[in-house]
């Protein structure tokens, strides 16, 4: 169990990162090659990833390499995954690079002591050594990451729509409230469902803490090792099968008309679905933006679901949807055509 302990300061300084972190997506996903537990929400990546590694003639460097600096246990390096806002893979691994050689080794001999180190892992605390590493990090990422990055950010957008709406309800301790099975809210403590070989109290004075939504991590949140590091708390995404939609509660929304084009194509109504679920929406915000009834709008819904347009998640007593890639697309590829025209 993890317990993060909340100030009047740190409520006002949590946020939700606008992105997933490409070495958090890393280190995750080489968690996820560790273990059958949750293959079904990852089948295709997992199947297609295994193919291109061995392809690419990366499948031993993995196995040999990054596997046993990775394991999927109570802890790994700190090092491997740089707090750095979202700035990007580059930065990240400039940040790897740049890591002091004293905590590289500190932090192999924790891995030594936890889980056993392979006999090579000292060596990464020398400059060469570290060089030839980070590329094989770069090329892992992009065989495994890069190519679902469209994907992941599609859920990311979903997420934080779905958190958006749980914090403009009820404040950021709503949002804390609403994370899902994996936390308990109870003011001014968020207990975390952790490794279970954990138990941990993290006292964030007024630093706040960076939630960071994670496509590949499935089940239990993950935070730095070492509590002198910026508070971060990586987040598991939802992953289930599309929701049935249900009954939503009245609010009211706008939307802008959809281009012409786009009605042609889809109808005015569904056209106006997917103009509506561009910010998010649920059924029966979608019905008020097309002016049909709640049924029509779940219809329209589903088949925008079924099209691969638009996901669904379970919100409360609601269903919010959001916008896939491709649905992002073709609102796109519509607006760019109106422009022109």
């Amino acid at each position: 169990m993890l317990r993060v302990h909340f100030g009047e300061a740190d409520l006002a300084r949590t946020r939700l990162c606008a992105t997933s972190d490409p070495l958090w997506d890393v280190a995750i996903s080489l968690h996820r090659l560790q273990t059958r537990q949750g293959r079904w929400a990852y089948a295709d990546w997992h199947r297609t990833t295994r193919r291109r590694l061995r392809e690419k003639g990366l499948e031993r460097a993995v196995r040999n390499v990054l596997l046993p600096l990775y394991p999927r246990g109570p802890y790994f390096p700190d090092f491997l995954t740089p707090f750095q806002a979202s700035e990007g893979l580059d930065a990240g691994l400039e940040a790897v690079l740049a890591t002091a050689p004293h905590r590289v080794r500190a932090e192999i001999g924790v891995l030594d002591r936890v889980e056993g180190a392979p006999p090579w892992a000292g060596r990464l605390a020398e400059r060469g050594v570290r060089e030839e590493f980070v590329r094989l990090l770069r090329a892992y990422h992009d065989v495994a990451v890069a190519p679902y990055e469209d994907e992941v950010q599609a859920r990311v957008e979903a997420e934080r729509a779905v958190r958006a709406r749980a914090l403009l309800d009820g404040g950021v301790e709503g949002m804390l409230a609403g994370l899902g099975p994996w936390a308990r809210w109870e003011r001014p403590v968020l207990h975390v469902d952790y490794h279970p070989a954990v138990d941990r109290d993290v006292r964030l004075e007024g630093r706040g803490m960076l939630l960071v939504p994670s496509y590949f991590n499935l089940q239990r949140p993950i935070t730095f090792a070492d509590p002198g590091l910026p508070p971060v708390l990586v987040c598991p995404l939802i992953h289930e099968p599309p929701a049935a939609d249900l009954p939503d509660p009245p609010a009211a929304t706008s939307a802008d008309p959809p281009a012409a084009s786009l009605a042609v194509l889809l109808g005015r109504a569904r056209a106006v679905a997917l103009h509506a679920v561009a910010q998010g929406a649920t059924t029966g915000e979608i019905a008020r933006a097309a002016g049909v009834s709640a049924s029509s709008a779940s219809r329209h819904a589903t088949a925008l679901r079924d099209a691969g347009l638009i996901t669904s998640t379970r919100h409360g007593g609601s269903v919010l949807h959001t916008l896939t890639p491709v649905g992002a697309s073709v609102l796109r590829a519509a607006a760019r055509r109106t422009g022109a025209a």
